[in-house]
């Protein structure tokens, strides 16, 4: 009877057309690829996706694209991800999006980008239709239509995905494309910033600094732009350095001020938040020490950005 089982789960195996050596082929492919050693999952993932297996040609599409444990060729990326989009998969179908969007390997062309985020989109890859909202938004190989946009936002959303989260917010803030609707933006962003997403928590901050939604709290609005600032956000690190100016929400510290507003000037591009910036810095600044300017200043050289 048991000789019978393994039989009859040997047959099945081979009707879908696997192994019980692909199967271990990939899984030792994605320890190998966590781990970092790029070279050991490249081998492991190669065999599969000679034989076709789709999700291992994505894997190869990615080390070519990324030039991990290969030299970097788009060339090589694009052919490995066209034959598993050929075979259905969303990711590639995404990934060839992105390629086309942004020039890699081929010529950039956002129409053909659109096409493939649409394809993979309706498959329901959450970050094909996030990035085929983005399209919508910007009218970037589509014609503009807010609307649209908010759609697939809310489709990547509702798979969890916190950049469409973050965005669909804003709109909902707003009112692109959605009505106005501060409560479902307040929400939107709360579900983003949960993962760590910088705009959704400078978001946050902004509402419980100004009582959008929710009591005026300035220990919260503190919060939340410090999370976002950690993590590299420009406009959080602008105002978490206003409230240590100003000890709103947290004590006044010039010397923190003075840090966060350095930062915010220098990931800030050229334009009125980096003019801002600079002004909050030098404003601070008048107020400061030598001692105090030379401790910032030693801060901002060292600070290195929260993952």
């Amino acid at each position: 009877m048991q000789a019978m089982t393994r039989s009859l789960v040997l047959a099945f195996v081979l009707a879908l057309g696997l192994s019980c050596q692909a199967w271990a082929g990939w899984d030792e492919g994605m320890i190998a690829l966590e781990k970092g050693s790029y070279e050991d999952a490249l081998r492991e993932f190669r065999p599969l996706a000679t034989a076709g297996d789709a999700r291992a040609q994505v894997q190869i599409g990615y080390l070519f694209e990324k030039g991990l444990g290969v030299r970097q060729d788009y060339a090589q990326a694009l052919k490995w991800y066209q034959q598993a989009a050929s075979q259905g998969n969303q990711k590639a179908q995404n990934n060839i999006g992105v390629m086309y969007l942004h020039g890699r390997g081929v010529e950039p062309d956002s129409a053909k980008a659109a096409e493939w985020f649409r394809k993979a989109a309706e498959n329901g890859d959450a970050q094909a239709q996030y990035n085929f909202g983005a399209l919508y938004a910007s009218g970037d190989g589509l014609p503009q239509d807010r609307s649209k946009s908010a759609v697939w936002y809310r489709r990547a959303a509702d798979q969890g995905h916190a950049g469409a989260q973050a965005k669909l917010g804003a709109a909902y803030f707003l009112g692109y494309g959605v009505p106005k609707d501060e409560r479902e933006a307040l929400r939107l962003f709360r579900l983003s910033a949960e993962q760590k997403h910088g705009d959704a928590m400078f978001f946050l901050g902004v509402f419980y600094s100004n009582g959008i939604g929710v009591p005026q709290d300035y220990v919260h609005a503190a919060r939340w732009y410090r999370e976002a600032a950690e993590r590299g956000h420009p406009l959080a690190q602008n105002n978490i350095g206003y409230s240590y100016l100003n000890g709103r929400g947290v004590p006044q510290d010039f010397v923190q001020a003075h840090m966060w507003f350095s930062l915010s000037a220098s990931n800030s591009p050229p334009g009125a938040d980096r003019d801002s910036a600079i002004r909050n810095r030098d404003l601070v600044g008048e107020k400061m020490s030598p001692k105090q300017l030379a401790e910032a200043e030693r801060l901002a050289r060292e600070w290195k950005p929260k993952e």
